[in-house]
């Protein structure tokens, strides 16, 4: 099985940019993205729009969508429309599966976003998949512990994380920014696998792709070094 699931510390972190990134760097190959639930979203926009626009050619899904910009199931119980799932999501991830080489899920979110009123989230579809997961995160004051606790609550579900990516590295990075990109991968005992610029979604085409080549490790097919990044963004922690 080739699925990675794409979670979050938080909602606005770059999960979305980054799902895009990864499978855009992977267009040589068959690439599927998974969205459970969309909430807060007119039926032209959303995430699954805007990753077909960034990495065109790609084959997307989404299995529900919420008028509400609430969690999945807050919004689903507001819209009357059926909740999703985790056996849902998984069945579709795995039918996927079948005739894609890497199929990306995208949660909603953080990590334990309710999907129903079960207590179902993204970290159940990831055990039921038996799939590695991906924690998106923010560089900014606080996100120490957000990744954390995100970790935590994937160990303890016996779901392995592969990395963290940062979804949106400001222009301009201050001190918390900079320290934390060495202290990250030693929170969520995984390594840093990328960290994107802040406003890589608004790119297209060849300058989108080359954002995504810079900024994502060479496990995604790019050229990200994380000791080179942290080394040049730290130089000037003690001086800025």
């Amino acid at each position: 099985m080739s699925v990675l699931v794409v979670t979050g510390t938080s909602t606005g972190v770059g999960k979305t940019i980054t799902c895009a990134a990864i499978a855009a760097l992977a267009a040589d190959r068959r690439v599927a993205v998974l969205k459970p639930a969309q909430t807060g979203c007119a039926e032209e926009e959303g995430d699954i729009p805007l990753i077909a626009r960034l990495a065109p050619g790609i084959t997307t899904r989404e299995l529900r969508r919420f008028p509400d910009p609430l969690a999945p199931d807050v919004a689903a119980r507001r819209s009357g429309i059926g909740p999703v799932g985790a056996p849902e999501v998984a069945a579709a991830a795995r039918e996927l599966d079948e005739d894609h080489d890497l199929v990306l899920v995208e949660g909603a979110g953080g990590l334990l976003v309710r999907f129903d009123d079960t207590g179902a989230t993204i970290a159940d579809v990831a055990w039921a998949l038996g799939a590695p997961t991906l924690i998106v995160a923010s560089p900014a004051l606080g996100t120490l512990n957000h990744t954390a606790l995100t970790a935590l609550a994937l160990e303890q579900r016996g779901v392995h994380c592969v990395g963290v990516v940062i979804g949106a590295w400001p222009a301009d990075p201050g001190l918390a920014e900079r320290c934390n990109l060495e202290d990250l991968p030693r929170e969520a005992g995984a390594p840093l696998l990328g960290v994107l610029p802040d406003g890589l979604g608004q790119l297209r085409g060849e300058a989108f792709l080359a954002g995504a080549r810079s900024g994502l490790s060479p496990w995604f097919g790019g050229e990200f070094d994380a000791d080179t990044f942290a080394a040049r963004a730290c130089a000037d922690t003690d001086n800025p």
